[in-house]
């Protein structure tokens, strides 16, 4: 009887990248391979890679070698973002055997059956352009919460960012299958999806019958008509829409969201800059009035709500005042709290032609002064909630006796673990 090959995975990266390793591991295991955890000796490793930023790029080279001197025997794949930016590069790294593109990673088990040790690096890619289809995805290690991926690609080519040249054009999965995938994964006794993808809020684009477009704008579907066909679906308690444009967070969308048991009160919205100037520089497609409009909308409706802001520090061009223009207008908004970037130069991006250029020591300082903001206002939104009830999902795992979950409004509590409660909503005065 011929043995069965193992295979194990590792994900660098964002909630979409989870969600897709997630996939590749189910077909895989059609296959026949038995999954493996990634510090275990595997026939195959697999490594999901981002390159948004320079460490994604390290990780990467870290990971391989750690495989070469573990597990010399076994194959190496490289598949995700990193892999379709820069596939020759990373077929250079020893110890690599294949290099999977944008189009050809779900393809991983035909590429598996044809590749053997000690071959060349195979690299399976093509021009971004080329790259089209849709494949749906989503997590299904965690019984609690579930990533789905509903969207794929960007069409808005910012000036720093990478990501329409590793993923491709904007395009998506139909409602009508999305809602199937929800159904699906209610069965499992899955309680909250997380909906994903790369610019979420442009849900309708897409391949033969997924959202076709038609002419320039028009679309067949959009992503306030999907958020009113999940809230239709039995089983999933609740959704949460992992990061929306502000330009593409409508009134309408905010206002469902408000009225909905469903949809919890947690929008992550990036911003980038406060400073209109360098906004411009980095071709976003809003000023910050429009954001703040959308911050006061959000909380002239739901003031319990949890906002999240993305913003990149250091870039090209920043100067002191207009950093302080960011830091003033974050202060005065009312949002929860900040994922702070500091600016790191991508290959190929138009970023790279602005000058002058921010010293690493004055990008890392601001930084550090922005997370400090963030860190006041997680202090300042959590204590507005002291002695209420908040409905919490609890996670099943057990971390040293304890155990966690999240508020409706995203507050996180941790409590002594206790079994009955894995995976239920339980109320919880803070």
């Amino acid at each position: 009887m011929e043995k069965k090959r193992s295979v194990a995975f590792h994900t660098l990266g964002c909630k979409l990248n989870f969600s897709e390793t997630s996939t590749l591991s189910r077909m895989l295991e059609v296959e026949g391979f038995e999954k493996k955890e990634f510090d275990d000796n595997a026939d195959v490793y697999v490594i999901n890679t981002c390159s948004v930023t320079d460490n994604a790029d390290k990780e990467c080279r870290y990971l391989v070698r750690k495989i070469q001197k573990k597990s010399p025997e076994s194959l190496v794949v490289i598949t995700g973002c990193y892999a379709q930016l820069k596939p020759k590069e990373i077929a250079e790294i020893p110890g690599v055997d294949l290099v999977l593109g944008a189009a050809e990673k779900f393809n991983i088990a035909q590429h598996l059956a044809e590749l053997s040790k000690g071959d060349s690096a195979r690299i399976c890619s093509c021009d971004i352009e080329e790259v089209s289809g849709f494949t749906a995805s989503f997590s299904a290690n965690d019984r609690t919460r579930t990533f789905l991926k509903v969207q794929d690609g960007c069409d808005y080519n910012c000036s720093f960012c990478t990501i329409p040249m590793a993923r491709g054009k904007s395009r998506s999965d139909s409602i009508a299958n999305v809602v199937r995938n929800a159904e699906a994964i209610a069965s499992k006794g899955v309680k909250e999806i997380v909906l994903t993808g790369v610019n979420l809020g442009d849900f309708g684009k897409g391949p033969d019958g997924a959202g076709i477009t038609i002419g320039m704008n028009q679309r067949e579907e959009n992503f306030y008509e999907l958020v009113q066909a999940l809230d239709k679906v039995d089983g999933i308690e609740r959704y949460r829409i992992s990061s929306i444009e502000p330009n593409l967070l409508t009134n309408d969308i905010v206002a469902y969201v408000a009225n909905s048991n469903k949809f919890m009160p947690h929008f992550h919205i990036p911003l980038q800059s406060g400073s209109n100037h360098i906004l411009k520089l980095m071709r976003r497609r809003y000023k910050r009035e429009l954001y703040a409009e959308r911050v006061a909308l959000i909380k002239t409706l739901m003031p319990h709500c949890a906002i999240g802001v993305d913003v990149i520090v250091g870039f090209p061009g920043e100067t002191d005042e207009e950093f302080k223009e960011t830091f003033d207008f974050l202060h005065a908004l009312d949002v929860s709290y900040l994922h702070v970037f500091t600016y790191s130069e991508r290959t190929n991006t138009h970023a790279l032609d602005i000058k002058p250029i921010v010293p690493m020591q004055v990008r890392n300082e601001r930084n550090k002064t922005l997370r400090n903001l963030s860190y006041m206002k997680l202090q300042y939104f959590t204590q507005q909630f002291t002695g209420q009830t908040r409905k919490v999902l609890f996670e099943g795992f057990n971390k040293n006796g304890m155990m966690e979950g999240y508020t409706d409004n995203y507050l996180r509590i941790v409590t002594p673990h206790r079994t009955e409660w894995a995976n239920e909503i339980v109320d919880w005065k803070l």
